[in-house]
C-alpha cells in the first residue's frame, strides 16, 4: 500500500517560488527590452516582415 509523502519544508516551496518567479522576470526584461529595440528602430536580433511602400500605397486606397 502507498505511504502518505513528507510535507515539503516552507523553505523549500519559497526556493522553487523564487526560482519560478526569476526566470519568469528575466523573460519580462528580454520582451520589453525587445519591443523597445522594435519601436527604436536598433533591432538587430529580430526579424519581422516589413511593409514595401507600393503595399501602404494601396492601403491607403
Amino acid at each position: 500500500m502507498a505511504q502518505p509523502k513528507k510535507k515539503t519544508s516552507n523553505a523549500k516551496r519559497d526556493q522553487r517560488r523564487a526560482v519560478w518567479k526569476r526566470k519568469a522576470h528575466t523573460q519580462a526584461q528580454k520582451a520589453l527590452a525587445l519591443g523597445k529595440s522594435i519601436l527604436s528602430g536598433n533591432n538587430t536580433s529580430f526579424i519581422y516582415p516589413q511593409p514595401d511602400a507600393d503595399e501602404e500605397e494601396q492601403a491607403e486606397e
